[in-house]
């Protein structure tokens, strides 16, 4: 599942901010959208891009050079890089944003899930089976049961997310606890109890965009930890923890090299 959402983000990874026009109308359910830094009208209560204005200092991802007209700085992890124009469709842009932050989300908890237990069953606290081979071991149930449970709940979490995407707004509440509403603004960023518990997505547009930037930044690393992991097990055979641990018993033998030598 990593592999595969490391592999769509090489489409969605390349575009992240809005073009700095007037309000524009989207295929996120015919509503006006925050373009630019600036919120316009609408009826919902969330809006489908961060509202900061463009930084005309920002760091851009090659020094020197002119970022793409449509790439203005509004959006967190807009650094000018979108070499193959997907952001120029305004909508295209919007639906880019969304897909790379959930890709990220995905790779980041794929990459704990990889490096964590892997870690802890090498040292001996736990004893898990690798991630490659996961899906190989016998569970309570067969693996088909599991794939159709495993659908439904996630099928259940993305129509949600979706009916956000088209009504800004419309899941806030709970559906079991009445009680606990989402409290975000903007798409992708739902807030409330259950994900934003320490409250780190509020407050000034520069402290929130700083925290989302970092959140893009450390999904780009997941993503590319992730796929790194998978190339590393199929031309080494074991996971990255183990190579790590052989690396540095034997520096000078155990290198990236030593796997590319014909044995």
């Amino acid at each position: 599942m990593a592999a595969s959402a490391c592999a769509s983000s090489a489409i969605a990874a390349v575009a992240f901010s809005s073009p700095s026009s007037s309000t524009k109308t989207s295929f996120f359910g015919s509503r006006n959208f925050r373009v630019g830094g600036r919120s316009a009208t609408r009826s919902t209560s969330r809006s489908a891009a961060v509202c900061a204005a463009a930084d005309p200092e920002r760091s851009i991802w090659f020094p020197g050079s002119t970022p793409p007209a449509w790439l203005d700085g509004s959006l967190p992890g807009d650094f000018g890089f979108d070499p193959l124009g997907l952001g120029s469709d305004p909508d295209s842009l919007k639906w880019n944003q969304q897909a790379e932050i959930v890709h990220c989300r995905w790779a980041m908890l794929g990459a704990a899930g990889i490096f964590i237990p892997e870690f802890l069953t090498k040292i001996g606290i736990l004893n898990t089976p690798s991630w490659y081979s996961a899906g190989e071991q016998e569970y309570f149930t067969d693996t088909t049961t599991l794939f159709i449970i495993e659908l439904f709940f996630i099928g259940w979490a993305e129509g949600r997310r979706w009916a956000d995407i088209i009504k800004p707004g419309s899941v806030n509440t709970d559906p079991i606890f009445p009680n606990n509403k989402l409290t975000g603004t903007d798409v992708g960023y739902p807030g409330g109890l259950w994900f934003d518990p320490l409250g780190w997505g509020s407050g000034s547009p520069e402290k929130v965009k700083e925290i989302r930037t970092k959140e893009i930044k450390n999904g780009r690393l997941a993503m590319l930890a992730v796929m790194g992991a998978w190339f590393q097990h199929i031309y080494t055979g074991t996971g990255p923890i183990d190579n790590l641990f052989a690396h540095l018993a034997d520096p000078g033998h155990a290198t990236i090299f030593a796997s590319f030598t014909p044995k």
